[in-house]
């Protein structure tokens, strides 16, 4: 099975083909460009294929991040492989960030990772999943104290931008800390895209946040009935 990934939840517009059998990444592509996924990404797909020598119609399934992440840039790469997916008659399965960051982790390392991202406003993103790479802990918005007692509960490594955050409230959580990064490697994303049950990952966001700009009740106008 031949899967196209893309993340477009941080600052990078990423996008990778993978080939099942051989479990072998054909080519990616991950430029850091802050903002503009909307008018990078199908560029990057573009040369990402090319360099794999395929075309879109050999895609079978496209595997896109869901979140947590930006808001704008999660929802760029959902509508992409969404209408990717209608256009090409395949399937297009949604990848946690989180999951993405932590499970390849837990599993390479065999040991119990958690993925934090500092997800601002004196708050964390995390995941915790254990050595086999199944889901200890799902995805939640926590206090950055909450999300230090759990990390030395569990006794894990940390992944992810939050590391440095929690090391500060917990020091013996220092030599813990295996990395900084706020996106997953889209390889990853890949493997875990071409693994998933497609019926239980729909590409849908995932916001463990909700968004700033919200109605305002109050000068709702009434309906006639």
């Amino acid at each position: 099975m031949l899967t196209l990934a893309i993340d477009c939840s941080a600052a990078l517009c990423a996008a990778a083909v993978h080939e099942s059998t051989e479990d072998r990444v054909l080519a990616d592509q991950s430029p850091a460009i802050g903002r503009g996924h909307a008018e990078r990404l199908p560029g990057v797909v573009g040369t990402v294929m090319q360099a794999a020598g395929l075309q879109l119609q050999d895609i079978d399934r496209i595997g896109v991040t869901i979140g947590p992440g930006s808001f704008a840039g999660i929802r760029v790469g959902v509508a992409f492989a969404r209408g990717l997916a209608l256009t090409l008659g395949s399937r297009a399965v949604g990848v946690g960030s989180l999951d993405a960051l932590a499970v390849p982790a837990a599993r390479s390392r065999g040991r119990t990772v958690m993925a934090a991202l500092d997800a601002r406003r004196d708050r964390l993103w995390t995941l915790v999943a254990a050595a086999d790479g199944q889901v200890l802990h799902p995805g939640a918005e926590l206090t950055p104290e909450a999300a230090a007692d759990l990390a030395a509960d569990v006794g894990c490594d940390i992944l992810g931008s939050g590391g440095a955050i929690l090391a500060a409230i917990r020091p013996e959580l220092c030599s813990s800390v295996i990395g900084d990064g706020v996106a997953p490697e889209i390889g990853d994303v890949a493997r875990l895209a071409a693994r998933l049950d497609a019926d239980a990952s729909p590409p849908e966001p995932l916001y463990l946040r909700e968004a700033d700009a919200r109605p305002q009740s109050g000068f709702a106008l009434p309906h006639e009935a």
